[in-house]
């Protein structure tokens, strides 16, 4: 019983000195966006520069992956000397996902995260590894300066 005594007289020390309980957002702290908005805003970045690109239709952060012309569709709207897109097949998935890949890789530095062979076992690629990737792909390419962002 002590304990729990102790335990709210800590509690109502620091709500307190800290003014109370907090109601929504904490007031000194400036949000930037939900996870929600975060994703969305991705989506929007990969749909805008794949637009155009035969056989890419980004929907979403997993069927629309599926067949590695929209990672390679992403990566050639940056790097187009990189490779040929029109010489590209929606069935080679192998090569495709091996392509972009390595391209990420060799041209904005971006982590391995996701492997071609991983990928081509998934029949609809998982969501939260496509996002994971695609995150640190547009953090490279901004520290690269191919992206313009609010603060650079």
């Amino acid at each position: 019983r002590p304990r729990a005594s102790a335990r709210a007289q800590g509690r109502s020390a620091i709500l307190e000195k800290f003014g109370g309980a907090v109601k929504g957002a904490a007031p000194h702290l400036k949000r930037t966006g939900s996870t929600a908005a975060v994703k969305t805003m991705l989506l929007e970045w990969c749909r805008a520069r794949t637009r155009g690109y035969q056989h890419v239709d980004v929907q979403n952060f997993s069927r629309s992956w599926g067949s590695g012309l929209a990672f390679c569709a992403l990566l050639h709207s940056f790097f187009p000397d990189a490779f040929d897109y029109n010489a590209l097949e929606p069935s080679a998935r192998q090569h495709n996902f091996t392509l972009a890949f390595s391209t990420a890789e060799e041209r904005a530095g971006c982590a391995p995260l996701l492997d071609a062979e991983d990928m081509v076992r998934l029949p609809v690629p998982d969501a939260k590894c496509v996002y994971t990737y695609l995150q640190e792909l547009y953090r490279c390419l901004v520290a690269k300066g191919l992206v313009k962002t609010k603060n650079r």
